[in-house]
């Protein structure tokens, strides 16, 4: 399904939802003090997703909200990616979590199987009744679906797509490729004139090595997991996707020392000029500086049995189960929160892509012709880890079988068979 994204959607169900939305979200955007007790209080938890000027105004939108008596319904907590895992499961255990939160892609999955989700699909089932076929871009929502229920509600996208310099392929006469045979010709071409053609890093704690080999496995029709959720990782375009990334490293188009590079160090690379094309997050422009105006995103390649896609991350709203929770309160908060996220937007506070059809064809995007280009093209052909099954995809995203496959595949020492191998077993010991 083509995404339509350069407008807001219309019509009687676009507006059903707005209204939907709107009877739980009356109250200004005003601090107030007290009139609800502890108890009555919606507990939302929420990541620095932007400069503090983002938290300042998550703070704001949720002191905001109100219950339907006019007092004050929700509290603020600003929670640290630093070491966030245990701070959530040692509030949750303690009872003292949230009602809810943000978070990482996959932690409403970990949380779900712990039995501390509370499931949003009274939310969904609203949504659908008001039309949510006409406000999610394609697919996003799917993403939440379990066989218990939904585990949240998307809100933004963490995107993966393939940017290039286009100073550097200028001043080098590369064409941008289009596909993985003029990838490989443009990265022998920059490699010619002194820069890396692929990007990349897997040094500890750097994730982006491991989001490029999946991401390619994506775009050739593969993937980690049958459609029944079983691992599935030895398959024949797994196999041609990981070759391909191997002759990446063995024609040094892929930078050698890569292995050890932290995301700094690769932002660097970005900065300096040295690497001209790579896999990086929608947000890699603001994250370079200067340079950034220098960058532009490719259109998604074309695999060589015609495949496209790509990896992306689906951040979502999760509720939580605690005796002193209100479920009901909980998802009016969340109806509310819905209504304001196209606020972050207008503000520039978010390098994130939004989930709402109504803010991907805003002003607010349309500010940056490269982000409408990455929600039009990209968007519709990306999937998660999962995109042939679901399993215990925290685990997995979290663990370090992805980590040591990453490693094996850009050293070049093992061949990809008898690493997809390693690779599947490792993850059949944490997924089943």
């Amino acid at each position: 399904m083509t995404a339509r994204t350069t407008h807001a959607p219309g019509g009687s169900r676009r507006r059903a939802f707005l209204g939907l939305l709107g009877a739980a979200a009356t109250a200004p955007l005003l601090s107030a003090c007290g009139g609800a007790t502890a108890s009555r209080v919606v507990r939302f938890w929420d990541m620095p997703w932007g400069p503090p000027a983002y938290s300042n105004l998550a703070e704001r939108i949720t002191r905001g909200y109100r219950t339907v008596d006019g007092a004050r319904g929700a509290s603020y907590q600003s929670v640290p990616w630093n070491n966030y895992y245990m701070t959530f499961a040692t509030g949750v255990a303690a009872g003292k979590g949230p009602a809810i939160s943000t978070g990482a892609s996959f932690q409403a999955f970990l949380f779900q199987q712990q039995g501390a989700i509370h499931h949003a699909d009274n939310v969904v089932e609203q949504l659908h009744a008001a039309g949510a076929d006409d406000i999610f871009l394609p697919g996003v929502l799917d993403t939440m679906r379990t066989a218990d229920g939904y585990v949240g509600i998307p809100w933004a996208l963490d995107m993966r797509v393939l940017w290039y310099n286009k100073r550097v392929l200028d001043e080098t006469g590369v064409k941008v490729p289009t596909d993985w045979d003029s990838l490989l010709d443009a990265g022998r071409r920059l490699k010619k004139a002194g820069h890396y053609g692929y990007g990349t890093g897997a040094g500890a704690g750097n994730t982006a090595g491991t989001q490029m080999l999946i991401g390619l496995m994506l775009g050739n029709g593969g993937g980690l997991f049958d459609p029944d959720g079983n691992p599935d990782c030895v398959t024949d375009r797994n196999i041609e996707a990981m070759d391909f990334a191997q002759e990446l490293v063995e024609e040094k188009i892929i930078d050698p020392a890569s292995l050890g590079y932290s995301a700094d160090n690769v932002l660097g690379q970005w900065k300096s000029g040295e690497v001209a094309m790579g896999i990086h997050d929608s947000g890699l422009p603001s994250r370079v500086g200067t340079t950034g105006d220098d960058l532009d995103v490719a259109s998604p390649l074309t695999g060589p049995h015609g495949d496209k896609g790509a990896l992306y991350y689906v951040n979502n709203l999760m509720m939580y189960k605690s005796p002193d929770i209100r479920p009901a309160a909980t998802e009016r908060f969340l109806r509310y929160y819905l209504q304001h996220l196209q606020t972050y937007w207008d503000e520039g506070l978010i390098t994130s892509l939004p989930v709402l059809k109504s803010i991907a064809g805003s002003a607010a995007l349309a500010r940056d012709p490269r982000q409408v280009k990455i929600v039009r093209e990209w968007q519709p052909i990306s999937r998660t880890y999962a995109q042939r099954g679901t399993a215990r995809l925290a685990a997995v995203d979290g663990g370090s079988a992805l980590y040591r496959f990453t490693q094996t595949i850009l050293r070049g020492d093992t061949r990809p068979r008898q690493a997809l191998a390693t690779l599947q077993k490792s993850i059949a010991s944490i997924a089943l």
